[in-house]
């Protein structure tokens, strides 16, 4: 298995094809769909989602019907060599690790197969357009994905062939999309409205547990929390602070529509 990691608009979809073939690769993990050669064989796309944040989630396979799908495929093809997609080491370990895949045996950064002007250029097309990439031709993502189609692209590249022949040039037709989530206003929040949702959800959860510190970090994703908490004598450690865990990632998302990647919980003290 072979990942292929770089942040969201670089260029992952547009090179995947050709990383594949070099590596004869036939099976492609992106954005949550199974690709084989040029065809969708399994999964949904996240570019049909209507949030950001749902598009992640879709790219994780968070679902279980929806993993569940993608491995049963893979293990009835028997699969041996994929290349996945995703924007951070993080990522790629997250999928591999729900699709019960053995970790990756090479990992291409964006940066080893692109330069920094073909990197920015690439950014700079989906920040300003809302363009996107899959890597499959136009008529797959036209029969089954038909209201994010925006157009075609054909890509030429040579490969070596019989010195008597000379470069023989081969052609990978790929689809880009106007995903649904682009097409909206994006969701901003400030790190001390985030704060305020913070304290307000553990305050919900018990108003007995005490924040003592609160970090709020900026993640590719979306964000990561540390929250530096003492709790009262008494409170069972272990099942009670994985709940009040999900207890803020899931107000969090259902009243902001941001997605929080991480809560990490540190008791300092015991009062």
């Amino acid at each position: 298995m072979l990942a292929l990691v770089g942040e969201s608009g670089t260029g992952k979809s547009f090179r995947a094809k050709f990383i594949a073939q070099k590596f004869g690769i036939e099976y492609i993990i992106d954005d949550g769909l199974l690709i084989k050669d040029n065809r969708i064989i399994a999964g949904r796309s996240a570019k049909t989602e209507k949030t950001f944040m749902a598009a992640v989630k879709v790219s994780l396979f968070d679902e279980k019907d929806h993993r569940d799908e993608i491995a049963r495929r893979l293990e009835a093809d028997k699969i041996r060599k994929i290349l996945v997609l995703g924007t951070s080491e993080k990522m790629i370990e997250k999928i591999i690790a729900r699709l019960q895949m053995p970790a990756p045996v090479k990992i291409i950064r964006i940066e080893d197969i692109a330069n920094q002007e073909e990197i920015d250029k690439a950014i700079r097309t989906r920040r300003i357009e809302g363009k996107h990439v899959i890597p499959v031709p136009s008529a797959e993502i036209k029969r089954s994905y038909p209201n994010i189609f925006y157009n075609a692209i054909q890509v030429f590249r040579r490969r070596k062939s019989p010195k008597s022949l000379g470069p023989t040039p081969t052609v990978h037709e790929k689809s880009v999309v106007k995903p649904e989530f682009s097409r909206r206003e994006k969701i901003i929040i400030s790190e001390a409205a985030l704060r305020e949702i913070v304290i307000l959800c553990v305050y919900e959860y018990n108003p007995n547990i005490n924040i003592k510190k609160l970090i709020v970090r900026n993640t590719e994703m979306g964000y990561s929390l540390a929250i530096t908490i003492d709790v009262p004598y008494g409170i069972q450690l272990g099942g009670k602070i994985f709940e009040l865990q999900q207890h803020a990632i899931d107000d969090i998302e259902r009243y902001t529509s941001i997605l929080i990647e991480e809560v990490n919980i540190i008791i300092d003290k015991i009062i």
